[in-house]
Formats: C-alpha cells, sequence, structure tokens
C-alpha cells in the first residue's frame, strides 16, 4: 500500500515544543517554500519608487533604514550571483543538486556543524536571469559589475540542466517509491522554478503538482498557497485571486484550523489588491491573534494593514478594544508608529495632529506594494472619517473654529469641505455668506420606515396580480 502524502514529522522532535509567539510560522507554514520572497518583492517595489520619484530618497532612507542606492545593489546582488562570479555561483549551486547519498549524508552532518558559526544576514542568491533583465532594464543598471547577456544565458543553461534533473528524480520516485516520494518530487521542480526562473514556469510546475492523483486536501492548499505567491511575486493580481477562488473551493471540503487561517490572511492581501477594504479589514483584523503567515509579509506589517482598513470602518468603541488597546497590537506598536499614531489621534479627536500623521502616513503607504496603488484613495477616506466625526458632534460650527481644530487655512478647508458635500459623502452644507457649516443628519428610522412602507406597497401589489392569476 503507497504511504499516506499527510504525514507529521514532528513525532521523531525530540525538543520540547516552545510557546507560540504572536506571529510566527505555524507548521504547514514552515513547511512553506522560502521562494518567491515577498520581503525581496517589497524592497524592489521600493527601488521602483525611488526610481520613479514617486517616493523620495528621505522618506525612503527613513522607511528602509538604509540608503535607496545601496538597497538597489543589495537586491540586485540577491537576484543575481550573490556578488560570486558566475562560474562560482553556478557551481555550488550545481553542488547541491548532483551529489549521492554519501555526500548528502555529509552535507547534512556538515551543514549541522556550521550552522551556529554562520552569519545571520547571509542570504543565497536567486540566480533568477528572468528577473534580473526585468530590473536591469527597468532601473537602467548598468554598474561595471552588472551581468551579461552572456552570463544571464549561461545560468539560464544551467537552471535547464538542475530542472532536468529533478525531473529525472520524478521518474525515478514513481518508478522505485510511493506516492509521498512523487509529491516531494514535484514539489522540489515547482519551488527550484519559483526560485530560479519566470512566474509562467513555476505556475506550470505547481500546476502538475495539484495535478496529482491521491493528493490530500492539504498539499493541495500548500500548493494553491505557493501559486499565488509566486503570482502576487509578479504582480499578476489576476492570477492571484483565480488561485485563491480554486484554494476556496478545496478549503470547502475539509482542511484543518491552520490551513484555514493562512488561506484568510492571503484573502486579505488579495482585497486589499482589488481596493476591497471593508472586505480585507474584516479578515484581517479576525486574524490578528491567529497570524502566522511569515512567508507572506512580516507581522508589524499585518498589523499596518489592520490599522488602515479598519479605521475606516469600526466604530469608536470596537476601535478602541480592537486597535487601541489590543494586546497583539500593542506588542509591535514601536515598530509601526505613524499608524498607531493615526489611530490615537483619531480616537482622541485630536483632529491638528491627525491631519500631520496623514501626511507622515502617505510615504508609508507609497512604499507597500499592497498598498501604493491606492494610497490617494486610502487618503481620501482618511479624510473625510475626520471631517465626518469632527461634524456629527456639532449641529453647526463655523468654519474658523473648525480651520482652528484641524490646523488649516479656511480657505482650504472650504474648498476640501465643498468638495466632498458635492460628492455626497459628507452630510453638510456650508452658508459662505455666514462663514458656518450646518450639519444635515439623515434620518435613518424615517428612511428605513419609508422604504419599508414603499417595498410592502410593491409586495402586496405582487401578491394581488399573482392572485388574479390563481384565480383565472
Amino acid at each position: 500500500m503507497a504511504p499516506s502524502m499527510e504525514i507529521d514529522d514532528t513525532v521523531n522532535k525530540k525538543s520540547k515544543p516552545a510557546a507560540k509567539k504572536v506571529g510566527t510560522p505555524s507548521a504547514s507554514s514552515e513547511e512553506a517554500s522560502p521562494h518567491p520572497d515577498m520581503s525581496l518583492a517589497q524592497e524592489i517595489h521600493r527601488v521602483m519608487m525611488v526610481h520613479s520619484s514617486t517616493l523620495s530618497v528621505e522618506d525612503a532612507t527613513a522607511i528602509i533604514g538604509m540608503d535607496p542606492g545601496a538597497l538597489l545593489d543589495k537586491v540586485i546582488s540577491r537576484v543575481g550571483t550573490g556578488g560570486k562570479s558566475v562560474e562560482e555561483a553556478i557551481k555550488e549551486n550545481d553542488a547541491k543538486y548532483n551529489t549521492t547519498e554519501e555526500d548528502e549524508s555529509e552535507e547534512k552532518k556538515k551543514d549541522g556543524e556550521e550552522d551556529s558559526d554562520k552569519a545571520e544576514d547571509e542570504i543565497e542568491p536567486l540566480l533568477n536571469a528572468a528577473l534580473y533583465r526585468h530590473l536591469q532594464s527597468t532601473l537602467g543598471y548598468n554598474k561595471s559589475d552588472a551581468l551579461s547577456e552572456d552570463n544571464l544565458t549561461a545560468i539560464e543553461t544551467h537552471h535547464e540542466s538542475i530542472i532536468k534533473l529533478l525531473r529525472d528524480n520524478i521518474t525515478k520516485a514513481k518508478d522505485e517509491a510511493g506516492d509521498m516520494e512523487v509529491l516531494q518530487a514535484h514539489m522540489e521542480v515547482a519551488r527550484y522554478c519559483a526560485k530560479c526562473t519566470t512566474k509562467e514556469i513555476a505556475l506550470s510546475a505547481y500546476e502538475e503538482v495539484v495535478a496529482l492523483p491521491k493528493l490530500s486536501i492539504g498539499k493541495k492548499l500548500d500548493a494553491y498557497l505557493e501559486m499565488t505567491r509566486v503570482s502576487s511575486f509578479w504582480g499578476d493580481w489576476k492570477k492571484m485571486n483565480e488561485t485563491l477562488s480554486k484554494a476556496a473551493k478545496v478549503i470547502e471540503k475539509g482542511g484543518d484550523w491552520d490551513r484555514r487561517n493562512r488561506l484568510k490572511a492571503y484573502q486579505a492581501m488579495s482585497y486589499l489588491c482589488s481596493r476591497d477594504l471593508k472586505s480585507a479589514s474584516t479578515l484581517v483584523v479576525e486574524g490578528i491573534a491567529t497570524f502566522s503567515c511569515v512567508e507572506l509579509c512580516e507581522y508589524s506589517e499585518f498589523i499596518m494593514y489592520a490599522i488602515v482598513t479598519n479605521l475606516l470602518y469600526l466604530k469608536r468603541t470596537e476601535m478602541k478594544k480592537s486597535i487601541i488597546d489590543g494586546s497583539e497590537i500593542l506588542q509591535v506598536a514601536k515598530d509601526i508608529p505613524v499608524v498607531m499614531q493615526l489611530a490615537n489621534t483619531l480616537y482622541e479627536c485630536d483632529y491638528k495632529a491627525y491631519l500631520h500623521t496623514l501626511v507622515d502616513l502617505q510615504p508609508h503607504l507609497v512604499a507597500n506594494r499592497y498598498l501604493q496603488p491606492h494610497a490617494g484613495y486610502i487618503l481620501r477616506e482618511l479624510h473625510v472619517l475626520a471631517f465626518q466625526q469632527f461634524l456629527d458632534s456639532y449641529q453647526s460650527v463655523t468654519l474658523e473654529s473648525m480651520a482652528t481644530s484641524f490646523g488649516v487655512g479656511v480657505e482650504f478647508l472650504d474648498l476640501q469641505l465643498s468638495r466632498f458635500i458635492a460628492a455626497g459623502r459628507l452630510t453638510a452644507k456650508i452658508d459662505k455668506y455666514g462663514g458656518v457649516v450646518e450639519t444635515n443628519r439623515p434620518d435613518w428610522k424615517n428612511a428605513r420606515y419609508q422604504d419599508m412602507i414603499q417595498k410592502g406597497d410593491l409586495l402586496l401589489n405582487r401578491i394581488q396580480k399573482l392572485g388574479r392569476v390563481v384565480d383565472l
């Protein structure tokens, strides 16, 4: 009988499991491929924003913690050969896959002895020729140490040989081993392609994985989530949504709570990309306590999404409980001071400080690959939110008094309010002659009553028509 694909290797671990910390990877998350690296995708996005002058060098330096030029060199090095010669990088990569069983056991033993001596900042180069070409052409990277087209061609030829070797392992597993080994061999091919080749090649390899017979729900969902990251890394949001839809159908047939929580986090990112902030806000706030998708984004980044989106939809009491005083959020508050200040100033009705914080928030939105396309929309909605909250406290208020509270000029405030009122975003009117803003609170109870009467009349008419038809 072929071994089951669902295995639990935790029984062999002798060490006592540590208590789970906030934002630590779960069992299925730890098994996820480290490639594509979403932190690298964020770094590439920031380099692109600086190159296009959408993000200033000063703001980028403050957010990144390093000069954008140095970040560009870091990204190019990571995508390329890691500072090594092409020959040396290819030789090292080849040694990882062209090894005998004896070599593998010796290598594992050696790695175990040297793990404690490795530097924490040592990162494996991707040797991704396709991504390197894209960055080189987009950013105009032409330094003396840049890889030539001959170098990139040599790297691609090397990858073809490695992929052929990995596919030979699939054939060997089918002939000599069971379903579990066949799955692992297929996943090795897909993950190698996700690291070193193009989006199309990687997704094609993952399609072979999900098409395997006898594939468990958990393993199929893991493959779909990795496909989602491949699509997200390359900015293919449509393919990302399509893959998540398939994953959602799979999870309906079963699946453990850990994978369900991970899927919700991925879906939240998808909603962010499509500007469905309300749906995203619900999923991210629900996933704060159970977040484990460290392969998708950092925990502090996830909390940033939770705060920015939920400010627009949560009531003050709920915002106080879930955001301001949330224990998980307070643990990372020092890592996201701008968004925390935004939430606190809004809750405390310190509108002058709130507007200043919005100015500080803008570069953080631009520097984030998920939020940057919607930065203008988010800032506009946050402005409307503050104006509406302020006006809800008054029947009428002078423009001068309101301008003082927000720390802006009367003319600027008049322009902003008139724009939002004309768009139907604020229920108020401006008495320009008297310099007064008068609020028009909608009578929701009466509106619901009138709506019920209209729908009731429509229902009665349809019933009467139906009765006449039945009589005939």
